[in-house]
């Protein structure tokens, strides 16, 4: 028969704690983990086999959830004293065309997929269809219907689908006067 889980608790505890200290350092981290292993141990404790060396399950156990954790804070993002000035030179709204931008914004959600797709990733119309769960035909008409608002609602220029593709796109993406496959402005 197996012991109740609190006394596994109260008998490994201190140990699973120094394992997540010593691979998270102190502090909330390695709280985190030691509360996550006895979460995930109460989980399997009515399957785990008798006779399994308990101590030793729940020191992998806890590796794994340190590890878990140590990735997790590779992906936070890391606070900056200052923030830089200055326009990303990979198309980001901002500058001159920021009008413009805000006009995208503006479009229902299918139009503005359909034009960014299309017009600025360079897909056709049927692998634009087949990223947003639509036909063909009625991307076509999203984009189509987009490209009409955008003309009555910014002036600028005499094509908004070139204003979206100049200057703001990274370098070598399309060259002046190019159009991607199957574009029609």
């Amino acid at each position: 028969m197996k012991e109740p889980f609190e006394q596994v608790v109260r008998r490994h505890g201190a140990s699973v704690f120094r394992v997540c200290r010593a691979l998270l350092g102190a502090g909330a981290d390695a709280e985190d983990a030691w509360s996550e292993v006895f979460l995930a141990a109460l989980r399997s404790w009515p399957e785990l086999p008798e006779g399994m060396n308990v101590e030793a399950w729940l020191v992998t156990v806890a590796k794994r959830k340190a590890i878990d954790i140590i990735r997790a804070r590779d992906r936070r993002a890391v606070p900056a004293a200052e923030l830089r000035e200055g326009h990303s030179p990979h198309g980001n709204p901002g500058g001159e065309h920021l009008g413009l931008w805000q006009a995208v914004a503006a479009l229902p959600e299918r139009q503005r997929l359909a034009l960014a797709y299309h017009y600025l990733g360079g897909l056709r119309h049927t692998e634009t269809a087949q990223l947003i769960g639509s036909t063909p035909d009625a991307v076509r008409r999203a984009a189509a219907d987009g490209l009409k608002t955008l003309r009555r609602s910014y002036h600028d220029r005499e094509s908004p689908a070139e204003a979206l593709r100049a200057d703001d796109m990274p370098a070598g993406r399309f060259d002046a006067g190019e159009r991607p496959e199957g574009a029609q402005i």
